[in-house]
């Protein structure tokens, strides 16, 4: 039995929220969310959000123990690029790029 969140459109390079997946892919839920909660990172505190979501939809849809819970599978995307400009000298202007992600925490057994 498998339970998933998503997330999209997080104003986050997918790139720095890799990391943070990286270091709890496949812990157990309790063990991920002692990393998340002191981990200094930004994606740390978005991707910690969406795994307790993703447990608290095992526990309610899926009638799941808590404790028995692991990250089974957890992928940060690119999602959609705004584009900015700022002007510069002599009637320039350079792009300012905002990346955003889609996260996508599945737990289970």
């Amino acid at each position: 039995m498998e339970t998933r969140a998503v997330l999209r459109g997080v104003r986050l390079s997918s790139q720095k929220g890799r990391l943070v997946a990286d270091q709890i892919r496949g812990l157990p839920v309790d063990k991920a969310l002692n990393i998340l909660t002191f981990s200094p990172k930004k994606g740390a505190s978005i991707i910690k959000k969406v795994l307790e979501s993703a447990i608290a939809n095992a526990e309610h849809n899926d009638a799941a123990d808590i404790d028995e819970l692991k990250v089974r599978s957890i992928c940060v995307e690119k999602g959609t690029v705004l584009r900015r400009f700022t002007a510069r000298a002599k009637g320039r202007g350079n792009r300012i790029v905002k990346p955003t992600c889609h996260v996508f925490v599945t737990v289970g057994n």
